[in-house]
This record gives C-alpha cells, sequence and structure tokens, in this order.
C-alpha cells in the first residue's frame, strides 16, 4: 500500500502480511527477516526499510516508496533495445553484488521484484526469501534467513519456478551463484521479451531449467558475443562451472562498448563455389599450417579471378606442450560463418583436442573433456557452438567458448566422420566412411 508518514511528512510503502498468516510461525519469521535483511543494506539500488510496525493483529514493514513501473511491466511491452537493458542489468548486478558482500543471497530475483524509477534508478526489491550466508556468531538460529527446521532440510524448494537455479529448483542447499542464474534468466528476459525456460506449469518449467538450454538463437543481431557468453556462462547449469561472482558480471557488462566485433574481409570469387571466403581464409591460414592444413585449404579454396578484399592471415604458434594435430584425411580445421574464429584440433601432453581461437586473439581456448580423439570440428550458423565427432562415432556439440559437450547423437556402425555441416534450421548434415 501507500501511505502517509505523519511523524516525518513523507510518503511511503506499507508491506502488510495477510492477517490469516501472522499466526502461522513461519511466515511471521520470513516476514520479520525480511525486515532485518533489507536493514542490514544500504545501496542505491536496493529498495530501503524505513520500520516495522507491530499489532496484535497486523504485522507491516515501512518501505521506501519507489515510483515507476515493474521490470516485468516493462518487459510485457516486448523486448527491451540492449543500451537500455545493460544499463538494468548493470545496476541489478551492483545491488545483488553489495547484498552478496553482507554475506546475503537474494532468491527470489525477477522482473516483478525489479521497480524503475523514472530518473533510470534500478531497485532491487522483495528480500523476502533473502538467506544470510554468514550469520553472526551471536545470531540465533531463529532470526537465519531459513529459520525453521523444516524450511532448512534438503529438499524445501523457495522461490519463483521460471528463475530458479537447477540447485535451487532441486531442494539442494544454495549460494550467491543462484543470484547469478536468475540475474542471467533476467537478462535473457529483457534481451528477448520471452522466459529463458517456459512452461505451462511448475512441472514443465522445472524440467525445463534442468534438462534444457535457453534458445539464444532468438537474441537479437546485435548482442555482441561477449554479451551471449556472459549469459551463457550465468546459465551454465553445473554450479563449478558457472559465473562466480556478479562483480565478474559487472566488469564484462563495462567492458561492452569498447568490445566491438572483429571486421572481417573475406574473399570472394565468382568461381569459388560454396565454399566462397571461407575457403580463402583457411587457405591464407594453411601456408603457416604445414602441408596438412595446405591440403585442406586447396579444397576449401577453390579457383577464380582475384578481387580487392582483404585475405586474413595469421601464424598458430602452439603453446609449451602443445602440438598441432590436424589430420589431411579428415577436416580438422574449419572457419566460422562469420569469419572471426577457426577450430582446430591439437595436442596438449599427450591428449588431442580441439582448439578455438579468435583472429584478433593471440592465444586460443581448449576446449576440455571431449572425449576419445575429437575430430572433424564444424560451427553451428551462429558460432556459438562447435560440433565434433569422437572415436565411438558419437556426434556431439560444445560451446565455442568453453563448457560440457553435449551429445546429439550415437552413430555406431556408422564407419568413421568425414566431414559435417550445420544447416540454419539446426540440421546436421554429415558423410561418413
Amino acid at each position: 500500500y501507500q501511505a502517509r508518514d505523519t511523524t516525518l511528512e513523507r510518503d511511503v510503502a506499507l508491506k502488510v502480511l495477510p492477517e490469516a498468516f501472522t499466526a502461522d510461525p513461519e511466515r511471521l519469521a520470513r516476514f520479520q527477516r525480511e525486515a532485518k535483511v533489507l536493514a542490514s543494506l544500504n545501496h542505491q539500488n536496493i529498495g530501503g526499510i524505513y520500520g516495522l510496525e507491530s499489532t496484535e493483529d497486523v504485522q507491516a514493514l515501512v518501505l521506501e516508496l519507489i515510483d515507476g513501473p515493474t521490470l516485468a511491466d516493462r518487459i510485457a511491452n516486448g523486448a527491451i533495445p540492449l543500451d537500455e537493458a545493460l544499463g538494468i542489468a548493470k545496476q541489478i548486478a551492483e545491488a545483488l553484488e553489495a547484498a552478496h558482500e553482507q554475506g546475503v543471497i537474494h532468491r527470489d530475483l525477477k522482473p516483478a521484484n525489479v521497480k524503475l524509477r523514472s530518473d533510470g534508478t534500478v531497485k532491487v526489491l522483495d528480500f523476502g526469501l533473502a538467506k544470510a550466508v554468514k550469520p553472526t556468531v551471536e545470531a540465533d538460529v531463529s532470526d537465519a534467513p531459513t529459520l525453521t527446521t523444516s524450511a532448512t532440510q534438503q529438499g524445501m524448494v523457495l522461490g519463483t519456478a521460471a528463475y530458479m537455479s537447477p540447485e535451487q529448483a532441486k531442494g539442494l542447499p544454495v549460494d550467491k551463484r543462484t543470484d547469478v542464474w536468475a540475474f542471467g534468466c533476467v537478462f535473457y528476459e529483457m534481451l528477448t521479451g520471452a522466459r529463458a525456460f517456459p512452461g505451462t506449469d511448475v512441472s514443465e518449467i522445472l524440467a525445463s531449467i534442468l534438462a534444457r538450454e535457453p534458445d539464444t538463437a532468438v537474441l537479437s543481431a546485435d548482442v555482441p558475443k561477449a554479451l551471449r557468453r556472459l549469459l551463457r556462462r550465468c546459465l551454465e547449469k553445473d554450479q563449478k562451472r558457472r559465473l562466480r561472482d556478479l562483480g565478474d558480471a559487472i566488469a564484462d557488462l563495462e567492458e561492452l562498448p569498447d568490445d566491438a566485433p572483429v571486421q572481417v574481409q573475406p574473399v570472394v570469387s565468382t568461381g569459388a563455389g560454396t565454399w566462397g571466403w571461407r575457403g580463402a581464409v583457411v587457405a591464407g591460414l594453411a601456408s603457416l599450417l604445414g602441408a596438412a592444413a595446405a591440403l585442406i585449404g586447396t579444397t576449401f579454396l577453390g579457383a577464380g579471378p582475384e578481387d580487392d578484399r582483404q585475405v586474413v592471415r595469421f601464424a598458430v604458434t602452439p603453446r609449451l606442450g602443445e602440438y598441432l594435430d590436424i589430420n589431411a584425411q579428415d577436416t580438422d580445421l574449419a572457419v566460422s560463418p562469420d569469419g572471426t574464429n577457426i577450430v582446430y584440433a591439437g595436442s596438449i601432453e599427450g591428449q588431442r583436442t580441439l582448439l578455438v581461437r579468435a583472429f584478433d586473439q593471440i592465444n586460443p581456448t581448449t576446449l576440455e573433456d571431449l572425449g576419445s580423439n575429437p575430430n572433424t570440428p564444424f560451427f553451428s550458423p551462429n558460432g556459438e557452438w562447435v560440433g565434433f565427432f569422437d572415436r565411438a562415432v558419437s556426434l556431439r556439440k560444445v560451446p565455442t567458448d568453453g563448457g560440457p559437450p553435449v551429445t546429439v547423437a550415437d552413430m555406431p556402425g556408422q564407419g568413421r566422420a568425414r566431414g559435417a555441416s550445420w544447416a540454419p534450421d539446426d540440421t546436421i548434415i554429415f558423410a561418413t566412411a
């Protein structure tokens, strides 16, 4: 409710616990806990608290009155333009980071809990499910965020389904990485106007969170690769691989304006066939990769008259303990569709793997845990995934910037893979021998 503080002559917001819930010790404790959590936080992007009022029948928080719509109201009008979304996301991340520094995780971040003031200030609200991860020594257990024995048991699910982390959905112990996940969900929703994990009911939503990946194909073309990578790191299902700290997200967001995509001017010749400029880039690289790669480049290039467009050439120099491992009989090297990355086979300390290198970077990214003898790499149309085959002739994919591989199909008895292409409709065409 909106109310008037007659003592200090200011407008405030009242959050009143329904009368039916005042007799419920757990709900009452959670309500009182929210007051204590809010009182411990002092940040420009967190809604403030002025007091807790109690009578026999009424329990109410006296809160800062914040004008403007919620982020949910804003998203209801469609996807938010990139520049605006970046500003909102950065302020949300700063609010959560401030809470984390005080040992508090939110556990229920969602667009409805974010207010957008008319002056552009973003406020994160509703710490009713917040958990103090570093309680003081003298604090009573009854004052802890999850309070009751039943609420602290593994298996207790708290939060809003669409924004729950996998561990939260399973009722497992959570830490600040749960807020990192929710931040990724909210950010994705701002950029697309749709939820990262949709569903018609709670069980379907939770199944989507646990088993599916968000559809990054719906992201606007102006969303840079660095931001797509940040989203993917926030929405990593494995806690150990997820972005650990929202301070890192803030740093990434601040660097985005200087993160202009590399423009590669390809060679396109009228007689180059369907490989066109990709063949020219591979051919330019192959001269420095040795005879095996040169064979691949020659195959891709084709013949045709030259024009005045730029050919990109650079050397791939293995690091200590690293060797190129390109088989002339296979296509162990591929160029991304946008011409900014290559993937190639290498060997590190005797273990064959795949490496991805951007044309504007010196060192490659090693794709790890790919199994036995990964080979025949190829890119997805948006360049965010690398497809490949392993010795068992399983077709697999792995994020371009690293992460756990995903098996697309098992194909026993199909023979050795000799090439593949990933179509825009997500159909993968491959050849075996």
